[in-house]
């Protein structure tokens, strides 16, 4: 079911101190991979003043696996694990040049009413579009799925 949502490469301006890329700069590409999914789904920036409708990131976390080298070109997967009238459950993965997992990204979005902020459904068109994803199953769903935070004893 995974499907590749977007391109992008390591920028110097995102190499950190470590000499590799800062982990502020993962959060930022994954929420570019958002912003390229809600595109293919037509929910894109013209889209939304059209529909009146935006969205929110509720939650995300990241589980950081490998390091991305400067000028690295990157990969990013999007899988769909759950999602009903207002809500996407998303998981994200993002994949060096060579191949290798370097992070994950799991979050929850919500279609907003831009005008008072408060959640609202999305159009039946966007839950069409994303029909064209289908829908991972959960025997099927990544190990980072559902992780917490917290020393392991």
């Amino acid at each position: 079911m995974r499907h590749l949502i977007y391109e992008t490469h390591v920028a110097p301006e995102w190499v950190d101190y470590n000499q590799h890329m800062n982990d502020a700069e993962y959060a930022r590409v994954f929420s570019l991979a958002v912003d390229a999914f809600w595109e293919k789904i037509g929910l894109g920036d013209d889209a939304r003043d059209a529909l009146g409708v935006t969205t929110f990131t509720l939650e995300a976390h990241i589980c950081f696996l490998a390091e991305c080298a400067e000028a690295e070109a990157l990969h990013v997967t999007l899988d769909i694990l759950d999602r009903d009238a207002k809500r996407f459950h998303l998981f994200f993965s993002l994949y060096r040049a060579d191949g290798q997992l370097a992070a994950t990204s799991e979050q929850m979005l919500m279609a907003i009413d831009p005008a008072t902020h408060r959640s609202t459904v999305f159009p039946e068109a966007i839950a069409q579009a994303a029909d064209g994803f289908g829908q991972l199953e959960r025997e099927a769903w990544p190990v980072q799925v559902g992780r917490r935070i917290g020393i392991r004893r």
